[in-house]
C-alpha cells in the first residue's frame, strides 16, 4: 500500500518548517534532515552532473556492476519497459552510470536528469531511493511526496545496494524509477533480487579470480618449506594456509607486517596479484644480497645469481645507501634527475621485486637483508681512516656506464676519497692496489718514486705511468 500523498506533503512542510513531522516514515524524515543540513533546496534544487559522457564510458569500464548487467537487464529490463520505467545503476558515490529503458520513459527521466553522469547522492539531490538507499545501506523505496525536492514528486523509485563479495563494501546501487501513476508495489522486492542476483553473479567471477590466483601463486607457498604462511588476495583474503587456520578470513595488508593473535608477527610480501604472508622462525637468518658493482654489475641472493639490468642496479645502489628506505619520488630523483617519474621507477621496482621477493620491502622501498657491497666495503674503510684496506677493496668505478645522479655522486666520492688517501699516506701496498686500477698519473709516478729497482713492481708502475701521461 502507498503512503498517502496529501499526508506526506503536510509531514515534508511540517520538517521544512523545523516542526515535528507525523505522518511520515522515520527512515524517510531522517533523509530530509540529511539533506536539509547539506543545504538541500526543496524547491529549486536539480541534481549535478559530475561526469561527462567520455568519463562515463571511463568510469563504466572500470566498474565491477559492469561484470553483471547481462543478469540485471534479464531481470528489469523488460518489467521496466512494460510499467513505463527505467533501470538505473550508480556507483558508489550515487553517480549514475547506467540509465536504460523506453525511449518514452528515457525522455521524461532525461529531463529532471534522471541520466548518466548526474549525481544522485542524498547531499546532491535531497532524499531519493538512491542516495537513501547509499546512506542507509539497505533497500529504500521512495514514494512521491517522500522526495524532498519537489520536482520529483511524480515519481515513485526502489533502490538496494549491491556489495563486492570480495570486501563487503557497497560498489552502487541497482534502481527502478518511473511514474507515480505505473507503480507496483513488488517493485522494491524485485530490485533487491535483481541486487542479490548480481552480487551472485560477482561472486562466481571472485571464485574463478580465487582459484586462478591460488594456481599461480600456490608455489611461492610451497616455497617456505613448511615456515608458516598464505596467500592473500588483492583486498587480504586468506585464499590459502599453511597451518589451516593460521589467519582470520581477512587480513590487513595497509602496512608490511601483521600482527597474529597469538602476537606473533608476520610479514607482507607483495606478489604480481595479492600477497605471501610469512612468519619467519624465530632466530631466522636474514637473506645476504652481495653486490658488486665497482664495474660491471653482478650481484647475488643467498648465493644464488642475479641478473641485473644496469638500471636494477642503479635502483639497488640507491636503496643501499639509503638503509631507512626511498620513497618512489626521491628514488626518480636519485636515478633521473629533475626529470624523473615515480611511474617509471614503481614499474623498475614492480620488476626487480620478482627477483629479490621479499627482500625488497615499500613503504618507503628498502631493502630487508644482509646487504654487502664492495662500494659498501670501500666506503666503510675511508670512513675508518683505513686507506689500505679500501684501496684494497676498489677495484674499479662504480657501475661506470651508469649516469645516474646517485651513482654518479657516489663514483665521484669514492674514487677522489681513495686516491686522495693513498697519497696522503704514501704506503706502498694501497698505491699498488688503486695504481693498478685507475692508471692515475700522480698515483702511478709516488710509486715508482717509492719502490726499490729491485722490486718487479717498479717496471710495471713505470710503464703505466708513462701510457698514463700519453
Amino acid at each position: 500500500m502507498q503512503p498517502d500523498p496529501r499526508r506526506l506533503a503536510h509531514a515534508r512542510e511540517a520538517v521544512l518548517s523545523g516542526e515535528q513531522a507525523r505522518g511520515a516514515r522515520e527512515l524517510i524524515v531522517a533523509s530530509w534532515r540529511r539533506s536539509l543540513a547539506a543545504r538541500v533546496d526543496p524547491d529549486r534544487h536539480e541534481p549535478p552532473v559530475v561526469l561527462d559522457p567520455a568519463e562515463v564510458v571511463d568510469r563504466r569500464g572500470a566498474h565491477p556492476i559492469a561484470a553483471a548487467l547481462p543478469v540485471l537487464r534479464e531481470t528489469l529490463l523488460g518489467i521496466a519497459d512494460e510499467a513505463q520505467h527505467v533501470m538505473i545503476i550508480t556507483d558508489a558515490d550515487g553517480t549514475i552510470l547506467w540509465c536504460e529503458g523506453a525511449n518514452s520513459v528515457r525522455g521524461l527521466a532525461e529531463r529532471v536528469r534522471l541520466s548518466e553522469g548526474a549525481s544522485w547522492a542524498e547531499d546532491a539531490i535531497g532524499t531519493n531511493a538512491m542516495g537513501t538507499a547509499l546512506a542507509v545501506g539497505a533497500p529504500v523505496t521512495v514514494h512521491s511526496a517522500e522526495h524532498l525536492v519537489r520536482t520529483y514528486h511524480g515519481w515513485t523509485c526502489a533502490a538496494s545496494p549491491v556489495r563486492d563479495p570480495d570486501t563487503g563494501r557497497t560498489i552502487g546501487v541497482v534502481d527502478v524509477s518511473g511514474p507515480l501513476s505505473s507503480t507496483h508495489p513488488a517493485l522494491v522486492a524485485l530490485v533487491s533480487a535483481a541486487a542479490r542476483l548480481a552480487e551472485s553473479q560477482l561472486q562466481v567471477r571472485l571464485a574463478t579470480r580465487d582459484e586462478r590466483l591460488r594456481s599461480v601463486n600456490m608455489r611461492h607457498l610451497i616455497g617456505l618449506r613448511g615456515e608458516p604462511g598464505a596467500l592473500l588476495s588483492p583486498s587480504g583474503r586468506v585464499l590459502a594456509a599453511e597451518p589451516h587456520g593460521l589467519l582470520t578470513a581477512h587480513v590487513d595488508v595497509t602496512g608490511e607486517t601483521v600482527r597474529l593473535t597469538d602476537g606473533r608477527e608476520a610479514l607482507l610480501e607483495p606478489l604480481d596479484e595479492g600477497y605471501l604472508l610469512r612468519v619467519p622462525r624465530p632466530g631466522a637468518r636474514r637473506p645476504v644480497l652481495s653486490l658488486r658493482f665497482l664495474g660491471d654489475p653482478k650481484g647475488s641472493l643467498d648465493g644464488r645469481a642475479l641478473p641485473l639490468s644496469l638500471r636494477h642496479a642503479e635502483l639497488l645502489t640507491a636503496l643501499a645507501l639509503h638503509p631507512r628506505g626511498l620513497t618512489a619520488e626521491r628514488l626518480a630523483l636519485h636515478l633521473y634527475g629533475e626529470r624523473g617519474n615515480p611511474t617509471t621507477v614503481r614499474a623498475e621496482l614492480h620488476r626487480l621485486r620478482a627477483q629479490l621477493g621479499g627482500v625488497l620491502l615499500t613503504r618507503p622501498y628498502r631493502l630487508s637483508a644482509d646487504v654487502r657491497g664492495d662500494f659498501l666495503a670501500v666506503r666503510d674503510a675511508i670512513r675508518a681512516g683505513d686507506v689500505g684496506t679500501a684501496a684494497a677493496a676498489y677495484r674499479g668505478e662504480l657501475l661506470p656506464r651508469s649516469e645516474a645522479p646517485v651513482v654518479r655522486e657516489e663514483r665521484e666520492d669514492l674514487a677522489v676519497a681513495v686516491r686522495g688517501g693513498v697519497l696522503e699516506r704514501g704506503d706502498v701496498e694501497a698505491l699498488w692496489a688503486f695504481g693498478l686500477v685507475a692508471e692515475d698519473a700522480a698515483v702511478l709516478d709516488r710509486l715508482v718514486r717509492l719502490l726499490p729497482r729491485t722490486d718487479p713492481r717498479r717496471e710495471v708502475a713505470a710503464t703505466r705511468l708513462r701510457r698514463a701521461l700519453a
